[in-house]
């Protein structure tokens, strides 16, 4: 099961922090997301460059277009950005996007997505009802998608939990 880091802007007020966080975080994937920042590109590049040599595949939030310049590994679209999906995968990016239902799964296979996160899966603040693993569970047997369990996976307690459903891997940020 891969684990798919999220970062925060609280990680990363300095290149310093940057560099701690990248060490210590133990991920196959690292989504470099920053909502807040004015300088995003900056911010990614300098991200892409402390990563560049580590064994992680890098990620950067919605913009297919920045993560294909930056030559990032991937591009992590959110739920509006369906028609993104195929512009993603003609850059040649390893393109996740986030679902919140069996029917969106089922949109970004088609629309050729490598992989989608589907949450939330257990409480978490600000993001709605939980699915729960019963939902996860179906949303593993969609064939020919990777499913990545992302929402409340705090600790091993919900990890325990999902690894059951045979789920690709789980994502989060306050694991990490």
């Amino acid at each position: 099961m891969i684990k798919y880091a999220i970062t925060s802007p609280a990680f990363f007020k300095t290149r310093l922090q940057k560099k701690e966080y990248l060490k210590k975080v133990k991920a196959n994937f690292v989504l470099f997301r920053d909502k807040e920042s004015a300088d995003y590109e900056i911010q990614a590049k300098d991200f892409l460059q402390l990563s560049r040599k580590l064994p992680i595949k890098k990620i950067l939030h919605q913009d297919y277009k920045l993560a294909f310049k930056l030559r990032a590994d991937g591009v992590h679209l959110t739920s509006k950005q369906f028609k993104d999906i195929k512009k993603a995968k003609r850059k040649g990016l390893f393109t996740i996007v986030s679902t919140h239902s069996i029917l969106e799964i089922k949109k970004a296979k088609h629309l050729g997505a490598d992989a989608v996160t589907f949450s939330p899966i257990f409480p978490t603040p600000n993001k709605g009802r939980p699915k729960g693993v019963i939902a996860l569970k179906k949303a593993v047997r969609i064939p020919n998608i990777k499913v990545i369990a992302l929402g409340g996976i705090i600790g091993k307690k919900e990890i325990k939990k999902i690894e059951k459903s045979f789920v690709f891997g789980f994502a989060s940020i306050r694991f990490f």
